[in-house]
């Protein structure tokens, strides 16, 4: 195995030694940070062009940090606002109409337990991957390795350390299931919904 093919198995891998243009992402990076984007969007748009998969649609709120950019693929109709950072060592995937609250952090890279294989320098990824329909609250951590279903709400503050199921809404330190979401939920929002559209 090569290096990159040991990062993106979750093997140790020397971070050093592993494709990616840094140059480019980080002045690609500074310039959407730096932009004027609610009325210049060629920044945001050569951004993209450096992900895995994006969409026109995709909405990213500066400021927004990555390390290398094709190891994101975001679905449609994806929103983050400011201060998301995604550690993208290996696959970080969203589904559709994911929506992110401000200063959210997804990992991938960790290091290891033993202090002397540590001192290496020497670094593991695990891939992260979440669902469409998904709502992240503010300052939510997500660790590597972790999967979250569709139609999950992670509440505020929550450290993601293990998979959330479908239909969940979570929070916590660790975050754990608090319930799943109920029909009565659904059709209380959908009449609210209705309510809103007849209004309009």
């Amino acid at each position: 195995m090569n290096e990159h093919q040991r990062q993106m198995a979750g093997r140790l891998y020397n971070p050093y030694k592993t494709a990616g243009d840094w140059q480019k992402i980080r002045m690609l990076l500074k310039r959407f940070n730096d932009s004027e984007y609610w009325h210049d969007s060629k920044p945001l748009d050569e951004l993209k062009a450096m992900f895995g998969e994006a969409h026109d649609d995709t909405i990213l709120t500066p400021p927004f940090h990555c390390d290398h950019g094709f190891n994101i693929r975001f679905g449609e109709a994806f929103y983050a606002n400011t201060g998301l950072t995604i550690l993208d060592e290996n696959e970080v995937v969203f589904g559709d109409r994911v929506i992110i609250a401000p200063h959210v952090s997804v990992f991938t890279a960790g290091h290891p337990i033993d202090a002397e294989v540590r001192a290496t320098g020497l670094e593991y990824a695990k891939p992260v991957r979440i669902g469409s329909d998904v709502w992240i609250g503010g300052n939510v951590v997500i660790n590597p390795g972790v999967t979250i279903g569709d139609d999950v709400v992670i509440g505020s503050g929550s450290v993601v350390t293990k998979d959330i199921p479908p239909h969940s809404l979570a929070a916590g330190n660790p975050c754990k299931v608090i319930r799943t979401i109920t029909r009565e939920e659904r059709e209380y929002w959908r009449g609210e919904y209705g309510s809103y559209a007849a209004d309009c």
